[in-house]
């Protein structure tokens, strides 16, 4: 009998979904609808053994595989053409520790329900905005977002990884990887990007108490641009690293400037804070009010929902303001954007004692630690005719951009970057490929982008 089924090799366990079956095309399906790649299986995963399984089943079968968690991939690396893409998305279970502020958040689970569990314990873990977000991507990708200047990236709060890796010729195993055991795998899994190394099945969290916060929303016209631009840029960087903010410049279609922001104070501090703004150019509208942290995390939410279906993204980092050449740049890309759903967007980072720019650019993966902004430059569309035309213009004003801001960051990936190992990674690639061949010496996971095997 053991014989027979050592013959016979792995089967798949878990939630199999199959060309043939009825849940298929939904199951196949990538937040990008950019990319429409067909599978030969889908496994969702309920448990680490069903994982294992896959990657067993992948591996005696010379069959590509792909690890995928919330479907967010900006190039669709999650997706696969004729191999497995195996889904952690039903593993979500969240268990909090109060006494010691530790949370144990299986891979699978989307930031909505991250913060709404850990809300119940009136604690938060800093992490993105957008609802549907997997856990798992973000925090190996680094995890920006509205808690990011006070506490760091969600990576830098990740204390313990449970990973299955390739193990010998066709088998897999789980590891475990802290501070104590395998402690490089931890070191590249805080920023070297999801999918590098194993599937990650369960996180530990650093966690922090949570009450109330202020948030602001502040709107003008495009015509003020030159004024508000620069203004937010200074502004953001020196203000109190309680204050995380974020401004987004629309097409000349749309023609508004949005700038938003979440203080860990007041409401009347924070209206204090943002006068520096408020002088900048003509605001059309402001909006300041103290609300559940809860509440603030669905406020931020809301500019991720009712997206048009494809897009084409690129990233980039600031170290410092951008030029009056650089504003100008991003006035003359926005007034002839291929569509109205074209923006600029950018997030504070650093500056002011900024908890993310305190940790060395090698003390983890993510390398990115002195930059102030982040950048993200983006085009949206429905219909295919529209794409070429979405996709030259993210590459061309990427390309002006160049002279003034640096690299990218890998949880908005660009097939079009030559260089991308240093645009990532930058200093931290070389020991990011030792840890590779060190856990997947044979190459299983691999991607367009994946790190590889490194010969040094």
């Amino acid at each position: 009998m053991a014989q027979k089924r050592k013959k016979e090799g792995t089967r798949l366990t878990g939630r199999v979904v199959l060309p043939g079956n009825s849940s298929y095309n939904a199951a196949r399906m990538e937040f990008n609808r950019r990319f429409s790649k067909f599978p030969r299986v889908i496994v969702f995963c309920r448990r680490t053994q069903d994982v294992i399984n896959a990657i067993k089943w992948a591996r005696e079968r010379g069959v590509r595989l792909r690890a995928r968690s919330g479907r967010h991939s900006y190039e669709g690396f999650s997706a696969v053409n004729g191999g497995i893409i195996i889904d952690v998305s039903e593993m979500d279970k969240i268990k909090v520790d109060r006494k010691n502020m530790v949370a144990h958040v299986q891979t699978g689970n989307p930031l909505a329900r991250v913060y709404r569990k850990l809300w119940n314990e009136r604690v938060a873990l800093p992490a993105g905005t957008a609802p549907d977000v997997g856990v798992g991507g973000l925090t190996l990708g680094g995890g920006i977002g509205l808690l990011s200047r006070k506490y760091g990236l969600t990576c830098d709060n990740l204390k313990q990884v449970k990973m299955v890796v390739a193990s010998g010729r066709r088998g897999a195993k789980t590891i475990v990887a802290n501070k104590k055991k395998h402690s490089d795998l931890l070191w590249a899994s805080r920023g070297g990007g999801g999918g590098n190394f194993g599937i990650a099945t369960d996180f530990s969290f650093r966690v922090r108490p949570i009450q109330d916060v202020s948030i602001y929303s502040i709107t003008w016209k495009w015509r003020d641009l030159e004024k508000v631009f620069p203004t937010w840029q200074r502004w953001a960087a020196s203000v109190t690293n309680r204050l995380t903010s974020t401004i987004e410049v629309a097409s000349k279609q749309v023609g508004t400037i949005v700038s938003t922001g979440q203080l860990l104070g007041s409401a009347k501090e924070l209206r204090r804070l943002i006068r520096p703004l408020l002088r900048a150019g003509t605001p059309v509208k402001v909006m300041v009010r103290t609300v559940p942290f809860i509440e603030a995390t669905r406020f931020f939410a809301e500019a991720d929902l009712n997206l048009e279906p494809k897009f084409k993204i690129t990233g980039a980092f600031g170290f410092q303001p951008l030029p009056r050449e650089g504003v100008r740049i991003i006035r003359n890309f926005l007034s002839k954007a291929p569509n109205r759903h074209s923006t600029v967007w950018c997030q504070s980072l650093g500056g002011a004692g900024s908890a993310v720019s305190r940790v060395s650019p090698t003390a983890t993966a993510y390398p990115h630690r002195k930059a102030e902004t982040i950048y993200e430059l983006s085009a949206r569309w429905r219909n295919d005719s529209e794409q070429q035309r979405n996709i030259q213009w993210v590459k061309r004003f990427r390309r002006a951009l160049r002279p003034f801001v640096v690299g990218d960051y890998v949880n908005f990936p660009d097939l079009q970057i030559k260089n991308w190992p240093e645009a990532y990674y930058g200093v931290n690639f070389a020991r990011l490929k030792r840890v590779k061949r060190k856990y997947d010496p044979h190459n299983v996971f691999r991607f367009a982008q994946s790190i590889p095997v490194g010969s040094r």
